[in-house]
């Protein structure tokens, strides 16, 4: 299996690359750090790759080494993320840059990958790790928690659109995850939330190992959120009504 990861210098990319190599797969490491890419590259035995997951020429030429080098791509990781902590009032860059990084580097990716995937012959699988909070929300981090939702809907439409063609869609929607993005939470509500019950991130890597070996949308390595994500598309008042008990207890805590 020839695997590229992005955002694979550190955090779930890099235990996912771990894991492909180990189970034998070719990856390539992409990341916004090249010595982070060159470091976990070394490691498995891959090809590093630096580049900005969310500018479109660096994706596509991600892509077209991918090919150059592995033949093909099998299975592409879109994993690269941000969070930006903040309510409506975070600064614009904040927004954007959260857009940029957890939205627009999903479509660049497709954009390169869907000419070349569609109508092969073959299956191809497209793993976007969504978060979550693209199923339910992440108080104190507006821009992270919107951005989430909308690259879950363009997971949904890609599945919906393209699966009579051969592209198999998967969004990985982890809760809290023992990664840098988890500590530069710092003492907030969002970290707050998440802390107890994180996972390591080779908990993550084997809970997707497992999900590729059927075609399940959803990859919860966390089996309760599919119970909240029930309640808030069968009860949604009660719901928000538990979510803003939460927030007043963070609020009464002194956490955002």
């Amino acid at each position: 299996m020839r695997v590229v990861v992005t955002g694979a210098g550190g955090g779930i990319g890099a235990a996912l690359a771990r894991r492909f190599a180990a189970d034998g797969a070719q990856v390539v490491v992409n990341d916004l750090n090249p010595a982070a890419a060159s470091a976990v590259a070394a490691e498995v035995g891959g090809l590093a790759v630096a580049g900005d997951a969310s500018d479109e020429e660096a994706v596509r030429q991600l892509v077209d080494t991918a090919w150059a080098e592995l033949g093909g791509c099998d299975l592409f990781c879109a994993n690269a993320g941000v969070l930006s902590a903040g309510t409506e009032h975070a600064p614009d860059d904040a927004w954007q840059r959260d857009w940029r990084v957890n939205v627009m580097s999903h479509v660049y990716a497709t954009r390169a990958l869907l000419p070349r995937w569609l109508d092969s012959g073959e299956p191809k699988r497209l793993l976007m790790t969504v978060s979550a909070a693209g199923l339910l929300t992440l108080l104190g981090s507006a821009p992270y928690a919107v951005t989430k939702h909308a690259a879950l809907a363009y997971a949904e439409w890609l599945r919906a659109t393209y699966a009579h063609r051969g592209l198999i869609v998967q969004a990985l929607c982890p809760q809290g995850v023992r990664t840098d993005m988890l500590g530069s939470g710092g003492n907030s509500a969002s970290r707050a939330q998440l802390d107890a019950t994180a996972l390591e991130p080779a908990e993550v890597a084997a809970t997707v190992a497992a999900a590729l070996r059927g075609t399940d949308f959803l990859v919860l390595p966390h089996p309760e959120v599919r119970d909240y994500y029930r309640m808030r598309a069968t009860e949604p008042d009660r719901w928000l009504g538990g979510m803003n008990k939460i927030q007043r207890g963070f609020e009464s805590e002194g956490l955002s």
